[in-house]
């Protein structure tokens, strides 16, 4: 019995006209991520998502874990197919989920008729099959309301399938079907949630690092790759841009009032990346800035900050709890690689006594000392990129 996996589609759903080219780029997304799971049949029909292996060589545990982390897909089941018929039913789901049914202490039967051509009811079609499995596993109670286990029956147009309890997928929308941002990720936690909560709206990802080297270390640096290869596990696939922000920093600390430098640092990295953006044709820039967070972080501080660029600036994180935060940075697997204790570039030079609500112009005054052109050339002239995909 050759099994398959049953991908439900979630808001996409919902869309009107321009639905089936968020299903193509899901659907593309599929196949790039599975490849190196084998060659997979991947299709759409009635708003589910098909994965048919093509052959017995391919990694069907791979696969099925990897489609949970495709955003998009709201519910992935391991299923088979069988013939639209009550008793090919009864009898696929007693050899396919035998031996989850044993495992199980309670159960009940669920049935969806897409194909209003199925002689019987939903209900109907639930009673019959769940009769004959509480016969055939009497060990099994019968639970209506809180079972361990739910045995699926669906009832389409192409075939009838059978599989156990859904799994939550990652939600979302595809990956490139709203456009590109630029993210800015340092080694902490809260940027690549920023990040991933991006990209699960449907968004590819340019990440971005701002590197001081020798203020900040190399291991700082591949701290950050790390976690960009975490994060293409949702994001996909992904070049990191590490800029060259040393020479930015001293300038500052030599040349500006100290309570001002961090504002004017963080205004110098959203000059550079948006030059990073219009060159890679994003739309806007994400950051992990959390309200009230630091003292770069007050609205009169990010207000200061996005002043000097034109693209809009994406704050996913900025009304989150930390302990929130923290619980997605958990679920995606990045926490573990944030708390490394590598120092970022945000830690370089901090003044005793920032300025939490900067007038902008006094700021731009401090900038008067800089040739904010120039300095901005020569650190995008010097950008490394690395390619992150797995």
């Amino acid at each position: 019995m050759n099994d398959m996996i049953l991908l439900k589609q979630g808001e996409m759903v919902l869309k009107g006209l321009n639905r089936k080219s968020f299903e193509m780029r899901l659907i593309s997304n599929i196949k790039r991520r599975l490849a190196r799971y084998g060659e997979f049949d991947v299709y759409c029909l009635q708003s589910a998502v098909y994965v048919e292996p093509k052959d017995e060589n391919c990694d069907m545990d791979g696969a099925f874990d990897a489609v949970h982390r495709i955003f998009g897909i709201v519910s992935v089941s391991r299923a088979v197919a069988c013939e639209k018929d009550k008793d090919a039913l009864f009898e696929t789901a007693r050899e396919y989920l035998g031996g989850a049914m044993r495992a199980a202490r309670s159960f009940k039967v669920e049935a969806k008729r897409s194909d209003k051509s199925f002689p019987m009811t939903s209900i109907e079609l639930s009673q019959y099959v769940g009769g004959l499995l509480s016969e055939a596993f009497p060990e099994t109670a019968v639970d209506v309301h809180t079972p361990e286990l739910i045995v699926n029956l669906e009832i389409r147009d192409n075939a009838a399938y059978v599989h156990g309890t859904a799994e939550t997928g990652a939600g979302g929308m595809p990956v490139g079907s709203n456009g590109k941002v630029v993210s800015l990720l340092s080694g902490g936690i809260d940027s690549p949630v920023s990040t991933y909560m991006a990209a699960k709206r449907g968004v590819g990802i340019i990440p971005v690092h701002f590197f001081s080297f020798p203020y900040t270390s190399e291991m700082a640096k591949q701290k950050v790759v790390e976690l960009s290869r975490l994060l293409g596990d949702y994001c996909g696939r992904m070049k990191l841009e590490i800029v060259p922000f040393t020479h930015i920093q001293e300038e500052i600390r030599d040349k500006c009032p100290e309570e001002y430098s961090t504002v004017i640092m963080r205004r110098f990295m959203m000059r550079i990346s948006e030059k990073i953006a219009l060159s890679n044709g994003c739309k806007a820039i994400v950051t992990g800035e959390n309200l009230g967070q630091v003292a770069s972080q007050t609205m009169e501080a990010m207000g200061v900050t996005e002043e000097c660029i034109s693209l809009p600036v994406i704050r996913p994180v900025v009304c989150m709890d930390k302990s929130e935060i923290i619980a997605v940075a958990r679920k995606i697997g990045t926490f573990e690689t944030s708390i490394l204790p590598y120092e970022d570039c945000c830690t370089v030079f901090t003044p005793r006594h920032p300025r939490t609500r900067p007038r902008l112009d006094e700021v731009l005054e401090a900038e008067r000392a800089l040739d904010t052109d120039a300095l901005v050339e020569e650190a995008f002239a010097g950008i490394e990129r690395i390619d992150v995909s797995r």
